[in-house]
């Protein structure tokens, strides 16, 4: 009698377990389906698609400081309005880490970026970028970014 319990105990632990797994890999999709979909709209240049990815109290770490959301979306659009343009934006390792509750997951990953400013020299750009999303209502949303440029080696 006390095997059976053990053996029924332990089949339960693992079903769960099993579950745990398959839920964790189904928010992983679809996590991974949102930053690519980000990335996507970064190298479109489509300013208010790639905007639309941001909670509105998102935290923005990049070029050394804090960044505000508002400013930061009202300089992109200037600058892809005067002729700025991505021209490439390719990831590589991305990573997702799901949170226990599977309504947090981490993306980190590199990306290799080519942009042809206004004056006309294009810039490539290599950096490493780390994103914490929250599954909200209106979907995945980024709640915290930190982007850090990788130097060129010379």
């Amino acid at each position: 009698m006390q095997r059976t319990k053990i053996l029924i105990l332990l089949v339960a632990t693992l079903a769960s377990f099993s579950a745990f797994a398959d839920h964790h890999g189904k928010t992983a999709a679809e996590v991974e389906a949102a930053v690519r979909a980000f990335n996507a709209a970064y190298a479109d240049n489509e300013v208010e698609k790639y905007f639309s990815y941001y909670a509105d109290d998102v935290s923005i770490y990049f070029y050394g400081a804090r960044q505000d959301v508002n400013a930061y979306h009202d300089l992109w659009a200037e600058e892809v309005a005067a002729g700025y343009a991505v021209q490439a934006n390719e990831l590589s390792d991305l990573r997702i880490q799901v949170l226990a509750d599977g309504a947090v997951a981490i993306a980190s990953y590199f990306v290799a970026t080519k942009s042809l400013p206004v004056d006309g020299k294009e810039v490539s750009v290599k950096a490493f970028e780390s994103e914490v999303w929250e599954k909200t209502e209106d979907g995945w949303k980024i709640v915290s970014l930190h982007y850090s440029e990788i130097p060129q080696e010379e």
